[in-house]
Order: C-alpha cells, then sequence, then structure tokens
C-alpha cells in the first residue's frame, strides 16, 4: 500500500478493478470443473457467502467502520438481494446448466445493461466517447469470445442462460443503485452488512445442499479451488470492485468485465493452454481501447449528446 501513496483516488480505482478482473480471469482455470463433480451450484453460493461475510466482519475489527444510518440499512437489506443473493445464485446455478462461453457470452449484456440503467436513474449525459468506448469493448470481446467456438444457444441450455441474464442484470442494478451509498461509506462497512444480509437470505436457498454435500470426496485442488472462491473470487474481488465504485462511475466499473476474457486468454497462453493470433491481440485492443473512451474525461470531448 505504500507504493499507492500519492496516487489519486480513480488511479486507485482503476487498480483495483484491474486486479479484481485478474482473480475472476484465474477463477475460470482453478475453479474449473468444481461443480458438479465435488459440489452443488447452491452449496457452492452458501459457502461463498457465508464466508465472505465471516471475512469482512473480521476485516472490520482491524479497519474503521462508520455507524450506518437507519434508511440506509433498509436500502443495504434489498440491496443485498441484488448484488450477493441473486447474482451469485443466478451465476452459479445458471452456468451449471449452460457452457461457459455462453456465460461469457451474455455478461457481454452487462455493461449495456449499466449503460441504460445510468441513464434512467442517475440521470447521466450520454456521450460521444462512452457510446464509442462501449461499442469497440463490445466488438472486441465478441471476437475474442466467439473465436474460441463451442458455445451454442439451444434448448438445452435456454434455462442456464435465462438465469446467466438475470444475473447480468441483478449485478447492473446492484452497481448502479449502491453508488450513493458507496460515496457516503467505506468499503468494508458496507460489505459487512451487505453479506451478513446475504447470508440471511441464503440460509432457506442454499443450506440444503450443504448440508447433503460429500466432502469425503474433495480432492486438494478442490478444496484449493473452494479456498479460491469463497477467499478471492468472493472477498477480495467484491472488496476491489466495491472500492473501484467509490471513485469511479458505474459505467467505468461494469466496462471492466470485458478485461476477462483477454485476460483468460493471456493465461492460458502463459500455460501454454492456447495460442497468441492476430485476432486475439486485435481483440486486445479494441478492448483496452474502449475502456480508455468510456474514463476520458468529459472536458477532453466537444461533442456530446444529451439524453432525451
Amino acid at each position: 500500500m505504500v507504493y499507492l501513496h500519492g496516487l489519486t483516488n480513480a488511479v486507485k480505482g482503476h487498480i483495483a478493478l484491474f486486479a479484481a478482473q485478474i482473480v475472476y480471469a484465474l477463477n475460470y482455470s482453478i475453479a474449473k470443473g468444481l461443480m458438479p463433480d465435488f459440489i452443488g451450484p447452491l452449496a457452492l453460493v452458501f459457502l461463498r457467502i457465508f464466508g465472505a461475510s465471516l471475512l469482512f466482519w473480521i476485516l472490520s475489527i482491524f479497519v474503521k467502520t462508520q455507524k450506518v444510518e437507519k434508511a440506509d440499512m433498509i436500502k443495504m437489506v434489498w440491496l443485498a438481494l441484488f448484488g450477493v443473493v441473486i447474482n451469485q445464485v443466478f451465476f452459479i446455478w445458471g452456468l451449471s446448466l449452460t457452457h461457459p462461453i455462453n456465460s461469457a457470452i451474455i455478461m457481454v449484456s452487462n455493461p449495456i445493461i449499466v449503460f441504460i440503467f445510468t441513464l434512467i436513474i442517475l440521470k447521466e449525459r450520454i456521450t460521444i466517447l462512452k457510446v464509442s468506448g462501449l461499442t469497440l469493448a463490445v466488438i472486441g470481446a465478441m471476437i475474442l469470445l466467439l473465436f474460441k467456438g463451442n458455445f451454442s444457444f439451444g434448448s438445452e441450455t435456454k434455462v442456464g442462460d435465462l438465469m446467466t441474464l438475470i444475473n447480468s442484470t441483478s449485478w447492473a442494478i446492484f452497481v448502479v443503485l449502491v453508488k450513493p451509498i458507496m460515496q457516503k461509506y467505506n468499503t468494508v462497512t458496507v460489505m459487512r452488512w451487505m453479506f451478513l444480509f446475504g447470508s440471511i437470505y441464503i440460509i432457506p436457498i442454499g443450506l440444503n445442499d450443504m448440508m447433503d454435500t460429500n466432502w469425503h470426496l474433495f480432492t486438494p485442488h478442490a478444496i484449493f479451488a473452494t479456498c479460491f472462491v469463497i477467499i478471492a473470487t468472493t472477498f477480495f474481488a467484491y472488496l476491489l470492485n466495491i472500492y473501484g465504485l467509490q471513485s469511479l462511475s458505474a459505467n467505468t466499473v461494469s466496462m471492466y468485465i470485458y478485461l476477462q476474457p483477454f485476460l483468460a486468454t493471456i493465461f492460458a497462453i502463459i500455460m501454454g493452454e492456447d495460442k497468441l493470433t492476430p485476432i486475439k491481440i486485435f481483440s486486445g485492443i479494441l478492448i483496452i481501447c474502449g475502456l480508455y473512451l468510456v474514463n476520458k474525461k468529459k472536458g477532453q470531448s466537444r461533442s456530446k449528446i444529451t439524453s432525451s
């Protein structure tokens, strides 16, 4: 943290978001095969929420937290439904019922949904730079994902695909509506309450699956993968994403999702599981350029379109 001293809050936010995408990208390889061979989707979500809740409350012992006003606490009660429970249940359960490539393609919709919600709810202005950046990133991510092949939207995946879309919409609602809360309280204050409420919600949903899990079948890799999902993919990733949301816009936070397939490809190339091609380089350039345009300061753009 010493090395971050002197950096602006916006730069720290970008670093946090980039670090979160690295965790998500690694998660594809590490957690692969965890479901349903070792644990069911609802049991995994139960572990994620309870484990992260415990970690956030332990962290709150060492980090100064703030007293939350009653009205804001009520908002956190239902925001936890969107950002913790619906988000995780429908993503994990949907992933178990569809192809990973389908989920990745559907998640491309998330920044688009966030963009629409910010126009309606936060009354943000549409700018040529934002639209151009979003378009470039979408194209880059779609090219990268579609060239992987092995995907199909059909009757056998429609339930899982629909669940993934609900997950994407739920996370978009959360990112947009939690923004005012994050500007009022620090990250740990918000996260410890969100995950506490999430833990209460998940008990009737995932407790039976937890009890039915055969823990004796877990291999060392499965144990490590489960711990990674709880500690890194849930606790650290949420911490980093919400920290980024304190100083950056909801659109910016959601746009970072386009780095996930790019970073996952980079890691696969490093591990010798994939090859670098001109298409992948081109896709990466489009994604990075898209992120740059969305984050370019308004003052740097002369042309703006106000939303109607």
